[in-house]
Protein backbone atom coordinates (compact mmCIF):
# COMPACT_ATOMS: atom_id res chain seq x y z
CA UNK A 1 0.00 0.00 0.00
CA UNK A 2 3.32 2.27 -0.14
CA UNK A 3 2.19 3.45 -3.18
CA UNK A 4 -0.90 5.25 -1.57
CA UNK A 5 1.32 6.72 0.69
CA UNK A 6 4.19 8.98 -1.79
CA UNK A 7 2.42 11.61 -2.10
CA UNK A 8 1.57 12.43 1.28
CA UNK A 9 5.02 11.14 2.41
CA UNK A 10 5.41 15.40 3.61
CA UNK A 11 2.21 14.84 5.67
CA UNK A 12 3.65 12.03 7.32
CA UNK A 13 6.72 13.37 7.87
CA UNK A 14 5.12 16.40 9.72
CA UNK A 15 2.94 14.50 11.72
CA UNK A 16 5.67 12.86 14.13
CA UNK A 17 7.47 15.68 14.10
CA UNK A 18 5.17 17.41 16.27
CA UNK A 19 3.93 14.74 18.29
CA UNK A 20 8.05 14.65 18.97
CA UNK A 21 7.27 18.58 20.51
CA UNK A 22 4.29 17.28 21.91
CA UNK A 23 5.71 14.15 23.78
CA UNK A 24 9.01 16.29 24.60
CA UNK A 25 6.53 18.43 26.74
CA UNK A 26 4.94 15.65 28.51
CA UNK A 27 8.50 14.19 29.48
CA UNK A 28 9.48 17.74 30.72
CA UNK A 29 7.03 17.72 32.94
CA UNK A 30 7.67 15.31 35.37
CA UNK A 31 10.96 17.15 35.77
CA UNK A 32 9.46 20.08 36.32
CA UNK A 33 7.44 18.69 39.15
CA UNK A 34 10.54 17.95 40.96
CA UNK A 35 11.91 20.82 41.14
CA UNK A 36 8.21 22.37 42.83
CA UNK A 37 8.32 19.44 45.11
CA UNK A 38 12.07 19.64 46.22
CA UNK A 39 13.24 23.13 46.13
CA UNK A 40 9.72 24.87 46.06
CA UNK A 41 7.85 23.26 48.52
CA UNK A 42 10.60 21.07 50.64
CA UNK A 43 13.35 23.60 50.21
CA UNK A 44 16.07 20.79 50.18
CA UNK A 45 19.11 22.61 48.41
CA UNK A 46 17.95 25.93 50.62
CA UNK A 47 17.75 24.89 54.36
CA UNK A 48 14.48 23.86 54.30
CA UNK A 49 13.01 27.06 53.37
CA UNK A 50 10.24 27.09 51.18
CA UNK A 51 9.88 29.16 47.67
CA UNK A 52 6.20 30.11 46.84
CA UNK A 53 8.08 32.08 44.19
CA UNK A 54 9.46 29.55 42.69
CA UNK A 55 6.24 27.73 42.52
CA UNK A 56 4.52 30.34 40.68
CA UNK A 57 7.49 30.37 38.14
CA UNK A 58 7.58 26.52 37.83
CA UNK A 59 3.83 26.22 37.69
CA UNK A 60 3.77 29.03 34.91
CA UNK A 61 6.41 27.00 32.82
CA UNK A 62 4.53 24.02 33.47
CA UNK A 63 1.18 25.98 31.65
CA UNK A 64 3.23 27.35 29.08
CA UNK A 65 4.78 23.88 28.25
CA UNK A 66 1.67 22.21 28.28
CA UNK A 67 0.48 24.59 25.86
CA UNK A 68 2.81 24.28 23.19
CA UNK A 69 2.46 20.84 23.73
CA UNK A 70 -0.79 20.88 23.11
CA UNK A 71 -0.64 23.27 20.23
CA UNK A 72 1.44 20.30 18.90
CA UNK A 73 -0.31 17.77 19.36
CA UNK A 74 -3.53 19.21 17.76
CA UNK A 75 -1.19 20.06 14.45
CA UNK A 76 0.12 16.47 14.67
CA UNK A 77 -3.21 15.33 14.64
CA UNK A 78 -4.68 17.17 11.45
CA UNK A 79 -1.65 16.18 9.43
CA UNK A 80 -2.02 12.58 10.40
CA UNK A 81 -5.83 12.95 9.44
CA UNK A 82 -4.95 14.71 6.35
CA UNK A 83 -2.50 11.75 5.80
CA UNK A 84 -4.80 9.11 6.26
CA UNK A 85 -8.29 10.34 5.12
CA UNK A 86 -6.34 11.17 1.92
CA UNK A 87 -4.93 7.52 1.42
CA UNK A 88 -7.90 6.07 2.02
CA UNK A 89 -9.91 8.22 -0.62
CA UNK A 90 -7.53 7.24 -2.96
CA UNK A 91 -7.48 3.78 -1.89
CA UNK A 92 -11.12 3.83 -1.62
CA UNK A 93 -11.64 5.01 -5.41
CA UNK A 94 -9.00 3.04 -6.40
CA UNK A 95 -11.21 -0.23 -5.41
CA UNK A 96 -14.14 0.91 -6.75
CA UNK A 97 -12.38 1.70 -9.84
CA UNK A 98 -10.97 -1.79 -10.00
CA UNK A 99 -14.15 -3.40 -9.05
CA UNK A 100 -16.03 -1.30 -11.97
CA UNK A 101 -13.50 -3.06 -14.13
CA UNK A 102 -13.56 -6.75 -13.72
CA UNK A 103 -14.93 -8.92 -16.10
CA UNK A 104 -18.79 -10.49 -14.56
CA UNK A 105 -16.59 -13.73 -14.30
CA UNK A 106 -14.81 -12.21 -11.76
CA UNK A 107 -17.30 -10.08 -9.76
CA UNK A 108 -19.56 -13.50 -10.25
CA UNK A 109 -16.42 -14.77 -7.36
CA UNK A 110 -17.20 -11.62 -5.05
CA UNK A 111 -20.58 -11.35 -3.46
CA UNK A 112 -22.06 -7.88 -3.46
CA UNK A 113 -21.72 -7.77 0.47
CA UNK A 114 -17.80 -8.46 0.44
CA UNK A 115 -17.50 -6.14 -1.75
CA UNK A 116 -19.25 -3.19 -0.01
CA UNK A 117 -17.52 -4.47 3.06
CA UNK A 118 -13.71 -3.96 1.31
CA UNK A 119 -14.32 -0.77 -0.03
CA UNK A 120 -15.91 0.22 3.33
CA UNK A 121 -15.07 -1.36 6.35
CA UNK A 122 -11.50 -2.60 5.54
CA UNK A 123 -10.32 0.65 4.03
CA UNK A 124 -11.42 2.57 7.24
CA UNK A 125 -8.81 -0.31 8.74
CA UNK A 126 -6.38 0.22 6.88
CA UNK A 127 -7.31 4.44 7.33
CA UNK A 128 -6.96 3.68 11.24
CA UNK A 129 -3.43 2.15 10.53
CA UNK A 130 -2.09 4.74 9.05
CA UNK A 131 -3.19 7.05 11.73
CA UNK A 132 -1.25 4.83 14.06
CA UNK A 133 1.89 4.73 12.15
CA UNK A 134 2.52 8.43 11.73
CA UNK A 135 0.96 9.34 15.30
CA UNK A 136 0.22 6.18 17.73
CA UNK A 137 3.56 4.31 16.86
CA UNK A 138 5.50 7.64 17.12
CA UNK A 139 3.55 8.97 20.35
CA UNK A 140 4.61 5.61 22.06
CA UNK A 141 7.91 4.90 21.00
CA UNK A 142 8.97 8.41 22.07
CA UNK A 143 7.09 8.06 25.45
CA UNK A 144 8.89 4.09 25.66
CA UNK A 145 12.62 5.59 25.11
CA UNK A 146 12.27 8.95 26.38
CA UNK A 147 10.45 7.70 29.73
CA UNK A 148 13.22 5.38 29.82
CA UNK A 149 16.50 7.45 29.26
CA UNK A 150 14.60 10.38 31.89
CA UNK A 151 14.31 7.61 34.50
CA UNK A 152 18.04 6.55 33.98
CA UNK A 153 18.77 10.06 34.47
CA UNK A 154 16.78 10.71 37.29
CA UNK A 155 18.37 7.75 39.03
CA UNK A 156 19.83 4.24 37.73
CA UNK A 157 17.70 2.12 40.08
CA UNK A 158 14.49 3.47 38.28
CA UNK A 159 15.57 2.64 34.96
CA UNK A 160 16.45 -0.89 36.33
CA UNK A 161 12.67 -1.31 37.65
CA UNK A 162 10.87 -0.32 33.91
CA UNK A 163 13.77 -2.84 32.21
CA UNK A 164 12.89 -5.81 34.54
CA UNK A 165 9.10 -4.88 33.92
CA UNK A 166 8.96 -4.20 29.91
CA UNK A 167 10.28 -7.91 29.05
CA UNK A 168 6.99 -9.37 30.80
CA UNK A 169 4.95 -7.16 29.18
CA UNK A 170 6.39 -7.66 25.58
CA UNK A 171 5.93 -11.46 26.20
CA UNK A 172 2.19 -10.92 26.98
CA UNK A 173 1.87 -8.64 23.72
CA UNK A 174 3.54 -11.07 21.37
CA UNK A 175 1.77 -14.02 23.02
CA UNK A 176 -2.01 -12.81 22.87
CA UNK A 177 -1.28 -10.64 19.30
CA UNK A 178 0.01 -14.16 17.76
CA UNK A 179 -3.51 -15.72 18.72
CA UNK A 180 -5.86 -13.07 18.10
CA UNK A 181 -3.96 -11.98 14.65
CA UNK A 182 -5.80 -15.06 12.26
CA UNK A 183 -9.32 -14.10 14.00
CA UNK A 184 -9.40 -10.44 12.32
CA UNK A 185 -9.48 -12.05 8.69
CA UNK A 186 -12.04 -14.54 10.17
CA UNK A 187 -13.83 -11.06 11.56
CA UNK A 188 -13.89 -9.37 8.31
CA UNK A 189 -15.63 -12.34 6.46
CA UNK A 190 -18.23 -12.41 9.08
CA UNK A 191 -18.96 -8.71 8.51
CA UNK A 192 -19.25 -9.42 5.13
CA UNK A 193 -21.59 -12.46 5.98
CA UNK A 194 -23.94 -9.78 7.70
CA UNK A 195 -23.52 -7.79 5.07
CA UNK A 196 -24.76 -9.79 2.36
CA UNK A 197 -27.80 -11.23 4.13
CA UNK A 198 -29.02 -7.54 4.89
CA UNK A 199 -28.38 -6.55 0.97
CA UNK A 200 -30.18 -9.82 -0.15
CA UNK A 201 -33.12 -8.66 2.44
CA UNK A 202 -33.67 -5.14 1.35
CA UNK A 203 -33.31 -5.71 -2.12
CA UNK A 204 -35.66 -8.88 -1.71
CA UNK A 205 -38.00 -7.03 0.37
CA UNK A 206 -40.90 -7.70 -1.65
CA UNK A 207 -39.65 -11.72 -2.08
CA UNK A 208 -40.10 -12.05 1.56
CA UNK A 209 -43.22 -10.42 2.23
CA UNK A 210 -45.20 -12.14 -0.73
CA UNK A 211 -43.72 -15.82 0.78
CA UNK A 212 -44.05 -14.68 4.57
CA UNK A 213 -40.68 -15.15 5.38
CA UNK A 214 -39.67 -12.17 8.00
CA UNK A 215 -39.13 -14.65 10.57
CA UNK A 216 -36.80 -16.88 8.35
CA UNK A 217 -34.88 -13.91 7.86
CA UNK A 218 -34.97 -12.67 10.75
CA UNK A 219 -33.28 -16.25 12.33
CA UNK A 220 -30.85 -15.64 9.24
CA UNK A 221 -29.53 -12.43 9.76
CA UNK A 222 -29.33 -13.03 13.77
CA UNK A 223 -27.34 -16.12 13.26
CA UNK A 224 -25.06 -14.33 10.83
CA UNK A 225 -25.21 -11.55 13.34
CA UNK A 226 -23.96 -13.87 16.36
CA UNK A 227 -21.35 -15.65 14.15
CA UNK A 228 -20.10 -11.77 13.89
CA UNK A 229 -20.43 -11.49 18.02
CA UNK A 230 -18.96 -14.43 18.76
CA UNK A 231 -16.00 -13.60 16.56
CA UNK A 232 -15.80 -10.19 18.03
CA UNK A 233 -15.87 -11.46 21.73
CA UNK A 234 -13.44 -14.02 21.54
CA UNK A 235 -10.59 -11.12 20.43
CA UNK A 236 -11.82 -9.08 22.96
CA UNK A 237 -11.62 -11.72 25.14
CA UNK A 238 -7.98 -12.29 24.52
CA UNK A 239 -7.27 -8.28 25.22
CA UNK A 240 -9.83 -8.97 28.30
CA UNK A 241 -6.85 -11.30 30.07
CA UNK A 242 -4.33 -9.25 28.71
CA UNK A 243 -5.29 -5.86 29.81
CA UNK A 244 -5.81 -7.35 33.92
CA UNK A 245 -1.89 -8.87 33.58
CA UNK A 246 -0.04 -6.05 32.55
CA UNK A 247 -1.97 -3.49 34.80
CA UNK A 248 -0.74 -6.08 37.28
CA UNK A 249 3.01 -5.21 36.54
CA UNK A 250 2.35 -1.58 35.76
CA UNK A 251 1.14 -1.51 39.34
CA UNK A 252 3.77 -3.95 40.48
CA UNK A 253 6.40 -1.62 38.78
CA UNK A 254 5.01 1.76 40.84
CA UNK A 255 4.81 0.03 43.90
CA UNK A 256 8.31 -1.09 43.46
CA UNK A 257 9.80 2.84 42.49
CA UNK A 258 7.74 3.69 45.86
CA UNK A 259 9.36 1.59 48.04
CA UNK A 260 12.76 1.90 46.85
CA UNK A 261 12.25 5.51 46.83
CA UNK A 262 10.91 5.24 50.09
CA UNK A 263 13.24 3.23 51.70
CA UNK A 264 16.42 5.57 49.96
CA UNK A 265 14.53 8.78 50.88
CA UNK A 266 15.13 8.39 54.21
CA UNK A 267 18.91 7.86 53.60
CA UNK A 268 19.02 10.61 51.55
CA UNK A 269 19.84 8.77 48.49
CA UNK A 270 17.19 10.50 46.55
CA UNK A 271 14.73 13.08 46.94
CA UNK A 272 10.84 12.87 47.27
CA UNK A 273 10.36 15.18 44.36
CA UNK A 274 12.44 12.74 42.29
CA UNK A 275 10.16 9.51 43.38
CA UNK A 276 7.40 11.45 42.40
CA UNK A 277 8.83 11.95 38.79
CA UNK A 278 10.05 8.49 38.84
CA UNK A 279 6.49 7.67 39.50
CA UNK A 280 4.81 9.53 36.76
CA UNK A 281 8.13 8.46 34.43
CA UNK A 282 7.46 4.73 34.68
CA UNK A 283 3.38 5.57 34.32
CA UNK A 284 4.25 6.77 30.93
CA UNK A 285 5.98 4.13 30.13
CA UNK A 286 4.11 1.52 30.77
CA UNK A 287 0.76 2.89 30.00
CA UNK A 288 2.67 3.32 26.31
CA UNK A 289 3.64 -0.03 26.33
CA UNK A 290 -0.54 -0.93 27.14
CA UNK A 291 -1.47 1.73 24.10
CA UNK A 292 1.41 -0.03 21.90
CA UNK A 293 -0.98 -3.41 22.62
CA UNK A 294 -4.04 -1.07 20.97
CA UNK A 295 -1.64 -0.27 18.34
CA UNK A 296 -0.59 -3.95 17.18
CA UNK A 297 -4.43 -4.69 17.56
CA UNK A 298 -5.16 -1.40 14.61
CA UNK A 299 -2.08 -2.99 12.94
CA UNK A 300 -3.29 -6.78 12.59
CA UNK A 301 -7.06 -5.54 11.61
CA UNK A 302 -5.45 -3.30 9.11
CA UNK A 303 -2.99 -5.61 7.67
CA UNK A 304 -5.67 -8.36 7.14
CA UNK A 305 -8.36 -5.56 5.39
CA UNK A 306 -4.92 -4.99 3.59
CA UNK A 307 -4.98 -8.52 2.01
CA UNK A 308 -8.28 -8.21 1.41
CA UNK A 309 -8.03 -5.30 -0.79
CA UNK A 310 -5.28 -6.55 -2.28
CA UNK A 311 -7.26 -9.54 -3.83
CA UNK A 312 -9.29 -6.80 -5.39
CA UNK A 313 -6.64 -4.72 -6.10
CA UNK A 314 -4.41 -7.75 -7.49
CA UNK A 315 -7.54 -8.98 -10.06
CA UNK A 316 -6.49 -8.26 -13.23
CA UNK A 317 -9.22 -7.80 -15.84
CA UNK A 318 -10.06 -10.77 -17.19
CA UNK A 319 -11.12 -8.78 -20.62
CA UNK A 320 -8.34 -6.71 -21.83
CA UNK A 321 -8.71 -3.81 -23.94
CA UNK A 322 -7.63 -4.15 -27.75
CA UNK A 323 -6.29 -1.78 -29.78
CA UNK A 324 -9.05 -0.95 -32.58
CA UNK A 325 -11.24 2.16 -32.29
CA UNK A 326 -11.36 3.11 -36.07
CA UNK A 327 -14.38 3.38 -38.38
CA UNK A 328 -15.25 0.02 -40.50
CA UNK A 329 -16.52 -0.24 -43.93
CA UNK A 330 -19.97 -2.03 -42.83
CA UNK A 331 -22.42 -1.15 -39.55
CA UNK A 332 -24.25 -2.72 -37.69
CA UNK A 333 -22.76 -6.83 -39.09
CA UNK A 334 -22.17 -9.44 -36.58
CA UNK A 335 -20.81 -12.96 -36.95
CA UNK A 336 -20.83 -15.58 -34.84
CA UNK A 337 -18.04 -18.13 -36.12
CA UNK A 338 -17.53 -21.82 -34.30
CA UNK A 339 -18.58 -20.26 -30.91
CA UNK A 340 -18.86 -21.85 -27.54
CA UNK A 341 -19.29 -20.87 -24.38
CA UNK A 342 -19.82 -21.93 -20.82
CA UNK A 343 -19.80 -20.20 -17.50
CA UNK A 344 -18.39 -23.41 -15.64
CA UNK A 345 -16.34 -26.69 -17.21
CA UNK A 346 -19.74 -27.55 -19.39
CA UNK A 347 -20.37 -25.72 -22.28
CA UNK A 348 -24.21 -23.77 -22.23
CA UNK A 349 -22.85 -22.76 -26.66
CA UNK A 350 -21.85 -25.53 -28.74
CA UNK A 351 -20.62 -24.70 -32.69
CA UNK A 352 -22.68 -21.53 -32.96
CA UNK A 353 -22.20 -20.19 -36.49
CA UNK A 354 -24.67 -16.93 -37.48
CA UNK A 355 -24.52 -14.12 -39.58
CA UNK A 356 -26.43 -11.02 -38.88
CA UNK A 357 -26.65 -8.66 -41.55
CA UNK A 358 -26.61 -5.12 -40.94
CA UNK A 359 -30.17 -3.39 -40.44
CA UNK A 360 -31.94 -6.91 -39.96
CA UNK A 361 -33.78 -7.78 -36.92
CA UNK A 362 -33.46 -11.65 -35.63
CA UNK A 363 -35.32 -13.52 -33.18
CA UNK A 364 -33.65 -15.61 -31.09
CA UNK A 365 -36.13 -18.17 -29.03
CA UNK A 366 -35.82 -21.26 -26.88
CA UNK A 367 -36.13 -23.43 -23.79
CA UNK A 368 -35.11 -21.69 -20.79
CA UNK A 369 -31.10 -22.52 -20.05
CA UNK A 370 -31.00 -22.55 -23.63
CA UNK A 371 -27.97 -19.92 -23.90
CA UNK A 372 -30.08 -17.34 -25.61
CA UNK A 373 -29.09 -14.78 -22.57
CA UNK A 374 -25.56 -16.04 -22.99
CA UNK A 375 -25.30 -15.41 -26.52
CA UNK A 376 -26.71 -12.03 -25.99
CA UNK A 377 -23.73 -11.31 -23.66
CA UNK A 378 -21.38 -12.28 -25.98
CA UNK A 379 -21.98 -9.41 -28.29
CA UNK A 380 -20.99 -6.32 -26.12
CA UNK A 381 -17.81 -8.90 -24.65
CA UNK A 382 -19.31 -8.78 -21.24
CA UNK A 383 -17.72 -12.51 -21.55
CA UNK A 384 -14.82 -13.96 -23.82
CA UNK A 385 -15.98 -17.03 -25.42
CA UNK A 386 -14.52 -20.43 -24.55
CA UNK A 387 -14.48 -21.65 -28.43
CA UNK A 388 -14.43 -19.62 -31.66
CA UNK A 389 -14.78 -15.91 -31.95
CA UNK A 390 -17.78 -13.19 -32.69
CA UNK A 391 -17.02 -10.48 -34.96
CA UNK A 392 -18.32 -7.30 -34.78
CA UNK A 393 -18.17 -5.20 -38.25
CA UNK A 394 -15.72 -8.11 -39.67
CA UNK A 395 -13.42 -7.08 -36.56
CA UNK A 396 -13.16 -10.02 -33.70
CA UNK A 397 -14.12 -8.28 -30.58
CA UNK A 398 -11.35 -9.04 -28.87
CA UNK A 399 -9.63 -6.64 -30.87
CA UNK A 400 -11.41 -3.44 -30.40
CA UNK A 401 -11.29 -0.96 -27.43
CA UNK A 402 -13.98 -1.85 -25.38
CA UNK A 403 -15.26 1.38 -24.93
CA UNK A 404 -15.39 1.39 -28.98
CA UNK A 405 -17.52 -1.67 -28.83
CA UNK A 406 -19.66 -0.97 -26.57
CA UNK A 407 -20.50 2.45 -27.88
CA UNK A 408 -22.07 0.34 -31.08
CA UNK A 409 -24.32 -2.14 -28.80
CA UNK A 410 -27.40 -0.72 -27.04
CA UNK A 411 -28.36 -3.43 -24.57
CA UNK A 412 -31.05 -3.97 -22.53
CA UNK A 413 -31.08 -7.00 -19.98
CA UNK A 414 -33.38 -9.25 -18.52
CA UNK A 415 -32.96 -7.47 -15.38
CA UNK A 416 -33.86 -3.41 -15.19
CA UNK A 417 -31.53 -1.45 -13.68
CA UNK A 418 -33.15 1.30 -12.79
CA UNK A 419 -30.74 3.76 -10.53
CA UNK A 420 -32.44 5.99 -7.35
CA UNK A 421 -32.54 9.21 -9.49
CA UNK A 422 -34.86 11.04 -11.50
CA UNK A 423 -36.85 9.33 -14.71
CA UNK A 424 -34.83 11.67 -16.85
CA UNK A 425 -31.56 10.80 -15.64
CA UNK A 426 -32.44 7.29 -15.68
CA UNK A 427 -33.23 7.43 -19.39
CA UNK A 428 -29.88 10.09 -20.06
CA UNK A 429 -27.75 7.21 -18.96
CA UNK A 430 -28.14 6.26 -23.05
CA UNK A 431 -26.61 9.13 -24.08
CA UNK A 432 -25.57 11.43 -21.65
CA UNK A 433 -25.51 15.11 -23.76
CA UNK A 434 -29.00 14.56 -25.16
CA UNK A 435 -31.65 17.25 -24.56
CA UNK A 436 -34.94 17.08 -23.64
CA UNK A 437 -36.62 16.75 -26.86
CA UNK A 438 -34.80 13.43 -27.48
CA UNK A 439 -35.33 12.05 -24.27
CA UNK A 440 -39.00 11.96 -24.74
CA UNK A 441 -38.80 11.15 -28.07
CA UNK A 442 -37.07 8.42 -26.43
CA UNK A 443 -39.98 7.64 -24.20
CA UNK A 444 -42.61 7.84 -26.87
CA UNK A 445 -40.97 4.91 -28.41
CA UNK A 446 -40.42 2.63 -25.93
CA UNK A 447 -43.88 2.97 -25.00
CA UNK A 448 -43.23 5.29 -21.85
CA UNK A 449 -44.23 8.58 -21.74
CA UNK A 450 -47.99 7.97 -21.37
CA UNK A 451 -47.25 7.07 -17.52
CA UNK A 452 -44.22 9.39 -16.69
CA UNK A 453 -46.52 11.80 -17.85
CA UNK A 454 -49.00 10.79 -15.03
CA UNK A 455 -46.07 10.91 -12.29
CA UNK A 456 -46.31 14.01 -10.12
CA UNK A 457 -43.23 15.64 -11.23
CA UNK A 458 -42.93 14.01 -15.09
CA UNK A 459 -39.45 13.26 -15.89
CA UNK A 460 -38.03 14.97 -13.45
CA UNK A 461 -39.76 12.14 -10.62
CA UNK A 462 -37.13 10.93 -8.22
CA UNK A 463 -37.31 6.90 -8.66
CA UNK A 464 -36.86 4.93 -5.29
CA UNK A 465 -33.80 2.82 -5.13
CA UNK A 466 -34.15 -0.36 -7.17
CA UNK A 467 -36.80 1.10 -9.07
CA UNK A 468 -39.41 0.27 -5.94
CA UNK A 469 -41.66 2.72 -6.93
CA UNK A 470 -42.02 1.45 -10.38
CA UNK A 471 -43.64 -1.57 -11.95
CA UNK A 472 -41.88 -4.68 -13.32
CA UNK A 473 -43.52 -2.95 -17.10
CA UNK A 474 -42.32 0.70 -16.13
CA UNK A 475 -38.83 -0.39 -15.56
CA UNK A 476 -38.20 -1.99 -18.68
CA UNK A 477 -39.73 0.93 -20.50
CA UNK A 478 -37.59 2.83 -18.79
CA UNK A 479 -34.70 0.49 -19.72
CA UNK A 480 -35.79 0.25 -23.11
CA UNK A 481 -36.29 4.16 -23.38
CA UNK A 482 -31.81 4.18 -22.40
CA UNK A 483 -31.47 1.84 -24.81
CA UNK A 484 -33.33 3.86 -27.67
CA UNK A 485 -31.54 7.08 -26.68
CA UNK A 486 -27.58 5.56 -26.97
CA UNK A 487 -28.55 4.97 -30.78
CA UNK A 488 -26.36 2.32 -31.05
CA UNK A 489 -25.64 0.75 -34.43
CA UNK A 490 -26.78 -2.56 -32.78
CA UNK A 491 -29.76 -3.02 -30.86
CA UNK A 492 -29.97 -6.28 -28.42
CA UNK A 493 -33.11 -6.85 -26.18
CA UNK A 494 -33.18 -9.56 -23.84
CA UNK A 495 -36.61 -10.40 -22.86
CA UNK A 496 -36.71 -7.43 -22.43
CA UNK A 497 -40.72 -7.09 -23.21
CA UNK A 498 -41.74 -10.05 -20.86
CA UNK A 499 -43.62 -7.65 -18.53
CA UNK A 500 -45.39 -5.66 -21.45
CA UNK A 501 -48.92 -6.88 -22.37
CA UNK A 502 -48.88 -7.99 -26.26
CA UNK A 503 -50.90 -4.52 -27.69
CA UNK A 504 -47.71 -2.08 -25.82
CA UNK A 505 -44.93 -4.71 -27.29
CA UNK A 506 -46.68 -4.54 -30.52
CA UNK A 507 -46.46 -0.66 -30.39
CA UNK A 508 -43.20 -0.85 -29.24
CA UNK A 509 -42.06 -2.77 -32.18
CA UNK A 510 -43.72 -0.31 -34.43
CA UNK A 511 -42.15 2.56 -33.15
CA UNK A 512 -38.64 0.62 -33.01
CA UNK A 513 -39.43 0.46 -37.24
CA UNK A 514 -39.85 3.99 -37.22
CA UNK A 515 -36.80 5.12 -35.08
CA UNK A 516 -34.37 2.50 -35.56
CA UNK A 517 -35.07 1.25 -38.65
CA UNK A 518 -31.43 0.73 -40.06
CA UNK A 519 -30.19 -0.63 -36.94
CA UNK A 520 -29.41 -4.13 -36.21
CA UNK A 521 -32.03 -5.89 -33.52
CA UNK A 522 -31.71 -8.89 -31.66
CA UNK A 523 -35.11 -9.68 -29.49
CA UNK A 524 -34.33 -12.41 -27.53
CA UNK A 525 -37.85 -13.68 -25.83
CA UNK A 526 -39.85 -16.37 -24.72
CA UNK A 527 -42.89 -15.27 -26.34
CA UNK A 528 -43.37 -16.02 -30.50
CA UNK A 529 -45.57 -13.12 -30.32
CA UNK A 530 -42.31 -10.73 -29.88
CA UNK A 531 -39.86 -12.48 -32.29
CA UNK A 532 -43.03 -13.74 -35.26
CA UNK A 533 -42.28 -10.52 -37.33
CA UNK A 534 -38.40 -10.67 -37.30
CA UNK A 535 -36.67 -10.79 -40.48
CA UNK A 536 -35.49 -14.37 -39.37
CA UNK A 537 -35.66 -16.75 -36.10
CA UNK A 538 -33.06 -18.48 -34.78
CA UNK A 539 -34.11 -21.42 -32.39
CA UNK A 540 -31.63 -22.55 -29.59
CA UNK A 541 -31.71 -26.66 -28.85
CA UNK A 542 -29.76 -27.30 -25.40
CA UNK A 543 -26.87 -24.61 -26.73
CA UNK A 544 -26.96 -25.43 -30.72
CA UNK A 545 -28.76 -23.75 -33.24
CA UNK A 546 -31.77 -26.15 -34.30
CA UNK A 547 -33.00 -23.72 -36.93
CA UNK A 548 -33.04 -20.07 -38.74
CA UNK A 549 -35.52 -18.98 -40.99
CA UNK A 550 -38.76 -16.85 -40.96
CA UNK A 551 -41.97 -17.53 -39.07
CA UNK A 552 -43.56 -18.70 -42.38
CA UNK A 553 -40.00 -21.13 -42.77
CA UNK A 554 -39.78 -22.37 -39.58
CA UNK A 555 -43.64 -23.58 -39.14
CA UNK A 556 -42.90 -26.23 -42.62
CA UNK A 557 -39.57 -26.90 -41.14
CA UNK A 558 -39.12 -26.88 -37.78
CA UNK A 559 -41.08 -28.98 -35.09
CA UNK A 560 -39.25 -27.83 -32.20
CA UNK A 561 -40.74 -24.04 -33.56
CA UNK A 562 -44.12 -25.58 -34.21
CA UNK A 563 -44.18 -27.07 -31.05
CA UNK A 564 -43.67 -23.59 -29.39
CA UNK A 565 -46.14 -22.09 -31.22
CA UNK A 566 -48.68 -24.62 -30.68
CA UNK A 567 -48.32 -24.27 -26.79
CA UNK A 568 -48.82 -20.54 -27.27
CA UNK A 569 -50.50 -19.16 -29.88
CA UNK A 570 -52.71 -21.92 -31.49
CA UNK A 571 -56.49 -21.88 -30.51
CA UNK A 572 -58.52 -25.32 -29.59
Amino acid sequence: MFKYMKKYLPLAFLAPLFMFGEVSMDLIQPALMKVIVDEGVLGLSNGGTRSLELVITTGIKMVLWVIFGGFCGVVSGVFANLCSQNFSNDLRKDCFKRTMELSFSQTDKFSTGSIVTRITNDVTQLQNLVTQMVRGFVRTGLLIIGGTVCLIYLDLSFGVVVLCGLPFILFMVIFFMMRANPIFTLLQNKLDNVNNVMQENITGVRVVKAYVKEDYEKNRFGKANRELVDTQLHVLELFAYMTPLMNIVLNASIVAVIYMGGLRSQIGDVTPGAVMAAVTYISQILHAVMRTTMIFQTASRGIASGKRLKEILDCSPEIKDGSFEGETKTRGKIEFRNVSFGYGENDILKDINLTINPGETIGVLGATGCGKSSLAKLIPRFYDTTGGSVLIDDIDVKDYKLKALRDKVSISLQKSEIFNISVKENILWGKSSAGRDEVIKAAEAAQAKEFIDRMEQGFDTPIAEKGMSLSGGQKQRIAISRCILKKGEILVFDDTTSALDLKTEAKLYKALEETCGDVTKIIIAQRIASVKNADRIVVLDKGHIAACGSHRELMETSGIYRDIYDSQLKVG
